[in-house]
């Protein structure tokens, strides 16, 4: 999900391009992208080449498929080309002065949407590789990366004290937080394409929303889980339904969550579908539940029905049994290329709620994060600008203490993956706004701007929290395969349950990506 492909293929699609591109659902396959370059191929060129969006989507549309072409004949399903290939080799060194955020369950993040990766003050380094290996319809991608972060002391006694009163849950032990010295998988993704299908089994990333700064379903915020997943890479024409609502994808997926207390190792499955009635809107639904647990509800194929086909409020005694169906979030998303300015202005939103059928249902007790794109200006082809806003604190009384959204009574950590929230980086009765102004210099390299604010409610954090940051981050090819990007933040925060008063931190780093195409076999 961090790949120059996606902020490319988007940018085609908000210039009025790529109408087969589903955003509520992604990754995408190679394969999968190439084919939205294919359908749109004829009508990015039949335009002038004088128009300013026109002649940005031309050089959008080369540079992506300079880039996926290559791979055309050894993606293709039905012929042998066994082949593996080093698709990138990187290094980011990153030092934070100052005390940085690090609880996206209660406190906030300095850094959002880092696949979990451990950060504290002082220095920080990654260096990882991603391989990937292919024949016929199998297909192997490896990305995995040796990390390194300082530890930190415990949290004193008031702030556990002050957790485990906003969990509900019992004071934990004043257990420090070690350093960081390790190889972690990001990607260990083993898939069969048959029928448009992947079936794949092991770590894969998931962003399944349209937004930027966060999916409310499922982002990358928190590491990959190990899981089984089954993925329509294409769209699906179905003669009546999709008359009325047009072809549509969907996803499910069906693994286990790490780091959990309450209770412990709980697994996980979510089913999203998303249609395309016109070419100009989508929208999607999802279903996350969290279930079983050692201590509570075994694993076996009825617990799984149970948790699959339950859609109704439980009684607490039917919570505290075997019987419980798990804690169960609904979310619904949507984007809409605006008319009149259909190569413009893309507005989007995505929404959860917890409990309940769907947001749709009952929107008023819905977390929501609605968005807007902008992809060029007049006399600015190049130039583009994001803002989004989110709250996971609805107007209910449900919403009070931190106890609705991201949370349940019996699974308290219920939205984390060691530790870190999977969902939208706001947190649990949060709100907040994200803005972006970009530059583009190519279709893979940019200079970009952003600002960042965070609150989160004063009934569920004494006091209340407040984040400020503001971002300049520049990704530039300083060779054809080599890329350096350059990243620094300055944030203010108030939290006084951690320390009193406002305080500060900064973050630089620096990432170099070498992509260097090396393969093996056709």
């Amino acid at each position: 999900m961090d790949s120059w492909i996606y902020p490319a293929m988007e940018r085609l699609y908000s210039l009025g391009y790529i109408d087969t591109a589903f955003l509520g659902l992604r990754p995408w396959t190679r394969l999968s992208c190439l084919h939205m370059l294919e359908e749109s191929q004829a009508k990015i060129f039949e335009g002038s080449a004088d128009s300013p969006g026109n002649s940005e989507a031309r050089q959008i549309f080369n540079d992506l498929a300079r880039e996926l072409s290559d791979d055309r004949d050894v993606l293709d399903p039905d012929r042998s080309n066994l082949h593996a290939e080093v698709d990138r080799l990187y290094a980011r060194a990153m030092y934070i002065g100052g005390r940085p955020l690090n609880d996206s369950s209660h406190f906030g993040s300095t850094l959002i949407n880092d696949y979990g990766r451990a950060y504290q003050g002082g220095f920080n380094g990654l260096t990882g590789f991603s391989v990937r290996a292919e024949d016929v319809r199998f297909s192997l991608n490896v990305r995995g990366e040796f990390q390194h972060a300082p530890g930190r002391a415990a949290y004193p006694l008031s702030v556990r004290q002050t957790i485990a009163n906003m969990d509900q849950v019992s004071l934990l032990p004043a257990t420090p937080v070690d350093t960081t010295n390790e190889f972690r998988l990001i990607d260990a993704n083993l898939s069969y394409h048959i029928l448009n299908h992947e079936i794949s089994v092991g770590k894969s990333e998931d962003w399944l929303g349209p937004g930027e700064g966060g999916a409310m379903a499922w982002s990358t915020n928190a590491e990959p889980i190990y899981a089984l997943r089954i993925n329509r890479v294409e769209p699906l024409y179905i003669p009546l339904l999709s008359k009325l609502l047009g072809p549509f994808r969907y996803e499910g997926i069906f693994g286990d969550l790490k780091g959990h207390r309450y209770p412990n190792s709980p697994w996980v499955h979510a089913e999203k579908i998303n249609f395309k009635p016109t070419p100009n809107l989508e929208f999607g639904f999802s279903r996350i539940v969290v279930f079983a647990g050692e201590g509570h509800v075994p694993l076996t194929f009825g617990s799984f029905w149970n948790s699959f086909t339950s859609f109704q409020n439980v009684t607490p005694q039917v919570k505290s049994s075997r019987n419980d169906p798990g804690a169960r979030h609904a979310s619904f998303d949507f984007n809409y290329r605006l008319p009149f300015v259909r190569n413009w202005v893309t507005l989007y939103s995505d929404s959860i709620i917890h409990d309940d059928v769907s947001p749709v249902d009952a929107p008023r007790h819905a977390a929501i994060n609605p968005g807007i794109y902008i992809s060029h200006f007049p006399g600015a082809p190049k130039l583009d600008f994001r803002a989004e806003a989110v709250t996971t604190d609805p107007p209910t009384s449900r919403s009070v203490g931190g106890g609705y959204i991201y949370y349940e009574g019996i699974y308290k950590d219920v939205y984390t993956n060691k530790g870190y929230m999977f969902g939208n980086w706001i947190g649990r009765e949060g709100k907040g706004y994200q803005a972006w102004l970009t530059y583009w210099l190519s279709p893979q390299e940019r200079i970009q701007l952003s600002y960042r604010n965070a609150k989160s409610a004063k009934d569920f954090v004494p006091g209340g929290t407040t984040q400020n940051l503001i971002t300049a981050n520049a990704i530039l090819r300083v060779k054809r395969d080599l890329e350096l990007n350059a990243f620094a933040q300055y944030e203010r925060w108030t939290v006084p349950v951690l320390a009193p008063g406002q305080k500060s931190d900064f973050t630089a780093s620096v990432q170099m990506t070498w992509y260097p195409h090396l393969r093996v076999g056709h």
